[in-house]
């Protein structure tokens, strides 16, 4: 049986749960409980996302196999619906091994949500129960918008350039991540960003991009009509 170090995260309305060794692998709920559930329910659908990266993962039984080592009081952005608090853990350096794992498991998450943004295209994307919901085009936009967003807090200017596809712009942001990420290990972190702003040790940057990334894949695969 193998150990998942589960960091928990909570707000006034909404709980996280998040698996520390396993970016990307975190999910909410109403409390601790629900939130665990949830986890557990969504380990068969993270392994057929990290197979592509080549590393071991098998996804737990039951809750026997959760460990929680730490847990946080939220925020708004918390009960808004993103893990937003960095965990004691998370600031622990990373090695060059472990920033190798990084790479293979980012690359793994771009591929899902390339995947499931392929198997989108040109097909109607299924409302929400009130009609909302973003079209494609625009949650990828998103995305590419969050993941620029994210790099400033690694201290990271983005390089701008000429006008680009949203493909470029995607392909591009990414390089720019796997770069800043490299950087941030290798050389260092200022304590503050170039405007004063927060700065996010490389594992929680690391763990609250591809939340977001994978969060995005399973909505647009489960809404595709």
């Amino acid at each position: 049986m193998e150990i998942i170090n589960v960091l928990i995260e909570t707000g006034k309305k909404r709980t996280f749960a998040s698996a520390l060794d396993w970016p990307g692998w975190s999910r909410s709920g109403r409390d601790e409980e629900s939130a665990l559930q949830a986890l557990l329910d969504y380990g068969l659908r993270y392994a057929q996302v990290v197979r592509h990266a080549k590393v071991k993962f098998q996804p737990p039984s039951n809750h026997s196999e959760f460990v929680v080592t730490e847990r946080l009081k939220g925020d708004t952005t918390t009960d808004f619906g993103a893990p937003a608090i960095p965990g004691e853990a998370e600031k622990e350096p990373v090695t060059q091994k472990e920033l190798e794992r990084y790479k293979l498991l980012l690359l793994a998450y771009w591929r899902a949500f390339d995947h499931a943004v392929q198997m989108a295209e040109g097909k109607e994307l299924r409302k929400g129960p009130r009609g909302g919901g973003r079209d494609l085009e625009k949650i990828t936009q998103h995305v590419l918008g969050a993941d620029q967003g994210y790099l400033r807090q690694l201290a990271w200017k983005a390089q701008s350039g000429e006008e680009k596809t949203l493909e470029e712009e995607l392909r591009h942001t990414r390089e720019e991540i796997l770069s800043a990420l490299e950087i941030a290990i290798n050389e260092g972190l200022p304590e503050h960003g170039p405007r004063g702003g927060t700065i996010w040790s490389p594992r929680y940057f690391v763990r609250r991009l591809v939340w977001h990334v994978l969060d995005h894949t399973w909505e647009i695969e489960d809404r595709i009509e």
